[in-house]
C-alpha cells in the first residue's frame, strides 16, 4: 500500500492528534511511523500514513485542521525506497553540558565520520543546560571505544560530557 508522510507544524493547542489522526482513520489510512513533540510551545507532528487514497483527497480531508491558519498540514509521498529501516547497531549518544552554538553539529559530526546515522534526536534547553540525546545506529565492525575516544575529545573542546552505549534493538 503506498505511503504518505502528513507533517502537522504550528501553535498547540488540545486535540490537534485526535483530529488529524480521526480524519485519516476515516480515509481508512493506518499509521505506520509517527512522532510528536513540542517546540517552545509549538506543536511538531510526522506521520507515515498507509493509504491507497490519492494525496489530493488526502489533503482536503485534512484541510478543516489548518482551516484556523495556526496550523500547517503538508502531504506527500513516500518512495518505496525510503521506507526500509537502516541496519546498524543502535546506540544511545547523550550529551550535557552549558549552552553554546555547535553541539550538535559536533558531536554528530563525530559520529558521521564513522558512518553513524541518527535515527532519533531530542534536544532540550533548560535554562542554561543543553541536552542532547540521540540513537544513533553505528556500521558493523564500528570501533566504539575509538568512536567513544574521539567523543570525549570533541565534547572536551566544547566542556560539556557525552556519553555513548549500546542498546538492545527490542528496547527502541
Amino acid at each position: 500500500m503506498p505511503l504518505l508522510a502528513v507533517t502537522v507544524l504550528g501553535a498547540d493547542r488540545p486535540g490537534i492528534v485526535a483530529e488529524v489522526t480521526g480524519h485519516l482513520s476515516r480515509l481508512g489510512g493506518n499509521l505506520e511511523d509517527s512522532t510528536m513533540t513540542l517546540l517552545r510551545g509549538h506543536f511538531a507532528m510526522l506521520l507515515v500514513v498507509a493509504t491507497d487514497r490519492p494525496i489530493g483527497e488526502v489533503e482536503q480531508a485534512l484541510a478543516p485542521v489548518a482551516a484556523d491558519g495556526t496550523l500547517d498540514v503538508a502531504v506527500r509521498p513516500v518512495p518505496e525506497s525510503t521506507a526500509t529501516g537502516a541496519p546498524g547497531a543502535p546506540h544511545l549518544l547523550s550529551v550535557h553540558g552549558g549552552d553554546r552554538p555547535g553541539i550538535v553539529s559536533s558531536m554528530l559530526g563525530v559520529v558521521a565520520r564513522v558512518g553513524g546515522n541518527v535515527t532519533d534526536l531530542t534536544t532540550r534547553l533548560s535554562g542554561d543546560l543543553y541536552v542532547v540525546v540521540a540513537e544513533v545506529d553505528l556500521p558493523a565492525g564500528t570501533d566504539t571505544d575509538a568512536l567513544a575516544s574521539a567523543l570525549r575529545a570533541a565534547a572536551d573542546e566544547l566542556d560539556v560530557d557525552v556519553s555513548l552505549r549500546a542498546v538492545d534493538a527490542d528496547l527502541l
